[in-house]
Order: structure tokens, then sequence, then C-alpha cells
């Protein structure tokens, strides 16, 4: 097998091992949390709603949700442990996915703890007390022998949950499955989505077999029956804890990490950086794929990343609250580089050469029929268009000053994958997005960007971030990114970006291609 079927794959033991830790952990801890605190409901009726109100509520909340959540709790958790007792607290990657997948897993197992022991026929509590037993001899003699087998059926309910939401942990900074769905929607790799999915299901189909088999074998006490369930699960858990302690082990020196956001512009980067440091450094690096803005610039400033790639927009009017613009590009970039340094000691290393500013993007032919060319234009006709956007855009200060300042009122705000709007426009379905302007799809869709005559949108330089632990001790690191800067005109970029889009390549090949040839006398 070859092409893109065979790169998939290739990734799939090592996202597959990772879905597993996250998942048996999390249930791990769910488990032993859950049926303690079940059993000490079941002593104390009047407290019986109110926990399982609030074990209901966390799981109402979104998982992605919950998920974001844990990275500023563990953030501000993390400063509050260095500054008092030294510990370091990591906020993006396995912690708080594992935090969160917990909390997710409790409901279904309290829930069933509850009621398994509530059900036990109070006829067999007074025998054991007739007999002399203590509480304590009851618990674990009778209620929790009779009650095991509903309590497993609630953690097999956990487990499907928990291997599904798991999938969700990408954008936090841990490794598992989605890392294939998140890239693969993105870049319309069919084939990573379709090994992510399969993948997700047939482990949440083992596991639901495995627990399953231990129910049937408590539940009709057939000790074969549940000493091969326990067998597969222990199969399971040595692979997890062999894989924790050889990475722990292993050895060498410690990668550079290298974050990107969930767009295919910024694989194709990460990868431009990963393939320069590997090059010209002679270091190990590691992308880190698919997080959130907000999570990345946190992650870099606390040193859980080493590098990523920015826009000078981007910094200047989400992480500055800048509202006023300097009068040209590269007094945002001198200001925006020296804030960085002396506000969280983090380096500009070099501004790439293009820049991938927001912009308001129409078909073409609709934009000629209604005589739009500006987004001044637009303003007359929105109350009767509708908008799409990706999922930051409309809480973005970008979207607040162009509305305001255009008086732009459209009939309809949508929402969706930033990877699917450019579909939803040229199909149709809306009518105005909020394209990125070095997207290779806005020419193979034959769009027009608007132009933002009155200066709202700031400048979009992409530019690379370094760490402070980096600059500090791996100084050759960022003289091996320096010649970077000016590397990369608008073209090249959306011809890199085409190249995934639309002709099927991977970030990996063209990020490695870009380099390769930018080394070439």
């Amino acid at each position: 097998m070859s092409g893109p079927w065979a790169e998939q794959l290739a990734l799939l033991p090592g996202y597959l091992v990772a879905h597993l830790q996250l998942t048996l952990a999390a249930l791990l801890l769910g488990t032993a949390v859950s049926v303690p605190l079940g059993v000490w409901v079941t002593r104390r009726p009047s407290l019986e709603g109110p926990v399982l109100a609030v074990a209901g509520v966390v799981q109402t909340v979104p998982s992605l949700a919950l998920l974001a959540i844990m990275v500023p709790l563990l953030g501000a958790l993390a400063v509050v442990l260095q500054g008092a007792v030294g510990v370091e607290l990591r906020s993006i990657g396995f912690l708080p996915a594992l935090v969160a997948l917990t909390l997710y897993s409790m409901l279904p197992i309290l829930r069933n703890t509850v009621t398994g022991i509530a059900g036990v026929d109070p006829a067999l509590r007074e025998a054991a007390a007739g007999v002399g037993m203590t509480g304590r001899q009851q618990l674990a003699r009778v209620e929790l022998p009779l009650a095991l087998p509903v309590i497993v059926a609630g953690l097999r309910t956990a487990t499907v949950w928990v291997v599904g939401t798991a999938t969700l942990s990408t954008p936090v900074g841990a490794t598992s499955l989605g890392n294939y769905i998140f890239s693969g929607l993105q870049t319309r790799n069919q084939a990573a989505v379709l090994v992510g999915c399969v993948a997700a299901a047939g482990l949440a189909l083992l596991l639901d077999a495995a627990i399953r088999g231990l129910e049937i074998g408590l539940a009709q006490r057939r000790r074969g029956v549940a000493a091969a369930a326990l067998a597969v699960l222990g199969l399971l858990v040595a692979v997890t804890v062999g894989a924790t302690v050889a990475d722990r082990l292993g050895g060498g020196e410690t990668p550079v990490r290298i974050g990107s956001k969930t767009f295919t512009e910024q694989y194709i980067l990460a990868e431009v950086l990963a393939e320069t440091v590997r090059r010209e450094a002679g270091r190990p690096s590691e992308p880190v794929p698919s997080l959130g803005s907000t999570v990345l610039f946190d992650a870099l400033r606390s040193d859980q990343i080493d590098l990523y790639i920015d826009y000078s927009g981007t910094i200047w009017a989400t992480v500055m609250k800048r509202e006023t613009l300097p009068d040209d590009r590269d007094a945002v970039l001198a200001e925006v580089g020296t804030w960085l340094r002396e506000n969280h000691g983090i380096e500009l290393v070099a501004a790439l050469g293009f820049e991938n500013t927001y912009a308001l993007g129409m078909r073409r032919a609709q934009a000629e029929q209604l005589g739009i060319r500006r987004i001044g234009d637009l303003a007359r006709v929105a109350s009767g268009l509708e908008i799409g956007a990706d999922y930051e855009f409309f809480a973005r200060p970008e979207w607040t000053a162009l509305a305001d300042t255009y008086g732009l009122a459209f009939g309809k705000q949508r929402s969706m994958d930033s990877a699917l709007m450019y579909q939803a426009v040229a199909s149709g379905e809306v009518d105005v997005i909020s394209a990125f302007s070095t997207d290779g799809r806005i020419a193979g869709y034959d769009l027009q960007l608007l132009e933002d005559d009155r200066g709202v949108i700031p400048p979009y330089d992409a530019i690379v971030l370094a760490a402070p632990a980096l600059v500090r001790e791996r100084p050759d690191v960022i003289e091996a990114l320096r010649p970077l800067a000016g590397s990369i005109d608008a073209e090249a970029m959306q011809r890199m970006n085409f190249a995934v889009d639309d002709g099927g390549a991977s970030p990996e090949s063209v990020g490695r291609a870009f380099v390769e040839d930018h080394q070439a006398p």
C-alpha cells in the first residue's frame, strides 16, 4: 500500500496508543472516584440528589468546551503551585484532557453504583446483620458483589463516551485519534478522517466487548468469561503502561515542539519549521497540531511549546488588545516584537514575507451582479445576505470593528468549520465568508475578496515566535530559523495551500519540499 493511505496508517500506532492511554487513565480515575463516592452517597440519602445533580451538570457541558475550560484552570493552578512549592504543571497536552475526560466518565459509573447498591434485597442486608456482619463487611461481602454487574454496566457506558470524547482532545494539545480527524477535515484528506473514525470505533467496540465479557462473567458467575475479559483489559493496560515507560526512559534530546492552529496553512508552516530545525540546527523536532489560538499563545509563553507561527494582526488585536493602527505594516511588526519581548520574553524570530489577513469574500459572479468591490459597497445590501465565518471570527475584535465601522448588519450569521465555509459560499449556501487571503481555494472557487476601503483590518504578517526557554537555552535553533525571513510571498503560500487543499498533497510533503527548494543552491 502506498500514497495517502500508507501515510495515515504509518501514524496509526502512535495515535492509537496515545488515545488508549487517555481513555484507560480517565476510566481508571473515574472509577476510582465514582465508586467510593457512590457508596458514600448511599449511606447519606439526603445527599444523593445533589451529588448526582452536580455530576449531571458536568455531563451537560459540551465536551469540547469542558476540555477547553481545563486549559486556563490548570494554567492558573500552575502559577499557584510554581510560586508556592516550585512544582511545574503543564496546562496543555495530556493533563487537561485527562481531567476533563475523567469528569466526563463519572456520571454513569456514579449513578449505576448508587442504583446497584440501592437494588440489593433488604432481606439480604437483614440476614447479614443477623449473622453479626459489620457495616463494612456487609458492603464488601454482600452489597458490592451483588451491585457489581450494574456498576460494570455503567462503566461500559462511560467507556464508549470517553473513547468518543477523547477524539476532541487535539485542540488542547493531547495526541489522540482526533489528530486524524481535525487535520483531515481541514485539509480535505478523506483517508485521514476515515482512518481516525474507524480506529476510534474499533477501539470503542473492543473495550466495550471486553467490559461486556466482564459484566456477563460477574452476573452469571462464569469465571472463564470474566478471566478472558480481564486478560484483554490487562493486556491493553500493559500496552499503555509500557508505552508510557518507554517514552519516559527513551532518553535522547528533547524535541523542539512546534505548535500549529487548525487550518492548512498552519500545518504546512509547522512542517517548514520542523524540517528547518532538523536540517539547519541538527535537533529533533515535533509538530503539535490543531491547537486553538489562545491555547497556543499561552503554551508558548509558559514554555510548553517552543515555536509556532502566528500573525501580527492576531497578536495586535487579540493579545495586545490594541484598537488603533500605526501607519504601516513595519510599524506594527516592530511594536509587536517589542511588546512580546518586554512583556513575555517571547522572541519574534522572523517575518516570513507574506500576509494572511482576514478578508470578506464573495462569489465573483454575485459580487459583479450586485456591484460590490469594497466592504463599503457591501453595507447597503448586507441585510439581505448571509455570512459564514470560522468559529473564532464573530468573537474577534476585527469583526466588531468591521461591523461598527461599515455598519454591517447581515440577514443571518453562521459559524462553521473553516474548511467548509469555502464550499458553502461556492455552492450559494452563504453569500459572504470570512476568507483568509492566502487560501488557495480563493482562486479555485473564483471568489472575489472585497477591499477594506477604510483600513479596519490590521496587517497579518506571518511571524515565527519562539518561547522564552528556547531563546535562552537553544539559541542555535533561533539562528537556524532567521534565514526564513522574507522567504515566502503570498503567491507561494497560496500555491502550497492549494497543493494540500485541492491537490491531495500532505502538509508534511509540501513543507519538506519548500525547505529543500529553499536550501538548493
